[in-house]
Formats: structure tokens, C-alpha cells, sequence
């Protein structure tokens, strides 16, 4: 999966894409469930920062797409992966200047 754009929001919500993406690797039949309230940690994070808010917003179709494929595909959510590569790759090309990328500066 291309890393580049993940790694906006993994930067600023690293710990909660961990957590999230953890569960949902040790629970691949009950992840939907079991991992719900990490999921929404993770869209709390990412929905606070500008930088995300103006990726979903230029990307809002491919993430749709790929939030659409997970529902439809519960139990085998990696078959989900071409529609991540996509959503990553319209995020590369997301314009960010004037948006402020360091509102937080945190410690590496």
C-alpha cells in the first residue's frame, strides 16, 4: 500500500491507527464489533486535523468507495486494499499549501 499519504494521518493519530489496526488484525471475524469504539477514536482524530479534513474532503469519493468495501467485505477486509492505494493516491495529490500542516508540532 503506498505509505506516503498514510503517513499525514499517522502521523498525528499514530497511536490511534495502531490500536485500531492491531484489533483488527487479532480479530478478523469480530473486528467490526470488537473495534468499533477504536475505529471512532481514529475518525475523531483524523476529522480534527486540517490537513486530513482537506484530503477527505478532495478525496470524499475514493474514501466513501473504500469505507463501502470494508462494510461489504467484513471478513476479508484486505481484499479492500486496491481501494486504499487508490485513496492514498488521490491524497498525494491533494493540494496543501495554505493549509496549516504543523498546528501541533509533535515529538518524534
Amino acid at each position: 500500500m503506498a505509505q506516503a499519504a498514510m503517513d499525514i494521518t499517522a502521523k498525528y493519530c499514530r497511536k490511534e491507527i495502531e490500536a485500531y489496526g492491531s484489533c483488527v488484525a487479532s480479530n478478523p471475524s469480530t473486528w467490526q464489533q470488537k473495534c468499533h469504539e477504536l475505529k471512532m477514536k481514529v475518525a475523531q482524530c483524523t476529522s480534527s486535523h486540517p490537513v486530513i479534513q482537506k484530503i477527505r474532503q478532495d478525496c470524499s469519493k475514493e474514501f466513501v468507495e473504500f469505507e463501502r468495501c470494508l462494510r461489504e467485505k467484513q471478513d476479508q477486509p484486505t481484499s479492500c486494499s486496491p481501494h486504499v492505494a487508490r485513496f492514498l493516491g488521490c491524497a498525494e495529490t491533494v493540494d496543501l499549501s495554505g493549509v496549516a500542516t504543523n498546528p501541533v508540532p509533535q515529538p518524534s
